[in-house]
């Protein structure tokens, strides 16, 4: 994964960061928020599978039959309980984990930020919605944690972080500025 102290040619008609982000330094934060963010997804996908016991006993690890999904669905007391019910089953299981490897590793890679900002901006909302501050109660009753991790996805993908200390330029030659960069 390359650096970008210097400009690296772009393919004609292709954004590069360096249109976008000037200052390398700026660069390199983005890139590093970028990657935080993708592991906070990764993380969690490798966790709920595994159940290396950090908010995943081993006995609720997905491949011991564990249901991801399903037990926080379950959980959810708030307004939209009755909404989210309809994903507390094998699918919605399914769902979530794929979700959670993929935006980590679009993230991580640097490749496919654009469906990785919205799918796990989504995702995000939804778990917003479940657990929604305003009536269950919460240190602030309107922001939490996740509308700061659903910017970050956003502001990597429209910066082009993945271009810095990921494979984003190289995809973005394959891809271009479509939905897939």
């Amino acid at each position: 994964m390359g650096t970008s102290t210097t400009s690296r040619p772009t393919p004609a008609g292709v954004a590069g960061q360096e249109r976008i982000v000037t200052s390398v330094g700026v660069r390199r934060t983005l890139a590093v928020g970028r990657i935080i963010i993708g592991w906070v997804f990764l993380w969690a996908f490798i966790d709920k599978t595994f159940g290396l016991g950090y908010m995943t006993p081993s006995e609720r690890a997905w491949i011991n039959g564990g249901t991801p999904a399903q037990g926080f669905i379950k959980g959810i007391e708030g307004p939209f309980h009755d909404i989210f019910q309809i994903f507390a089953n094998p699918f919605g299981d399914v769902l979530f984990m794929v979700g959670l490897l993929g935006i980590g590793v679009a993230m991580m890679l640097g490749a496919g930020l654009r469906i990785a900002a919205v799918t796990g901006t989504l995702l995000l909302f939804f778990m917003y919605l479940a657990e929604l501050p305003m009536a269950l109660g919460g240190t602030n009753p309107v922001v939490d944690s996740h509308w700061i991790e659903a910017m970050l996805l956003i502001i990597s993908a429209v910066t082009l972080a993945g271009d810095t200390w990921g494979i984003g330029r190289w995809w973005g030659g394959k891809v271009g500025n479509s939905w897939l960069r």
